[in-house]
């Protein structure tokens, strides 16, 4: 979901033909990283312990 919205961003950011627009995308990353994934795996860790842990490691965060 959050690539898609990152995507979405990016094809805004082309139709505009703004490279200015580029740092909505990158402030979305930044913004999601730091707010929404990082506390999203911190509660799955408290919840799924080591299990999440390993699953960390076979995937990826954003692919």
């Amino acid at each position: 979901m959050y690539v898609g919205f990152a995507l979405l961003l990016l094809a805004w950011a082309c139709y505009l033909a703004s490279p200015f627009a580029l740092f909505g995308v990158l402030g979305f990353v930044l913004y999601m990283n730091r707010f929404q994934i990082r506390p999203e795996e911190r509660a799955l860790i408290s919840l799924f312990g080591s299990e999440y842990s390993v699953y960390q490691t076979q995937v990826r965060r954003w692919l």
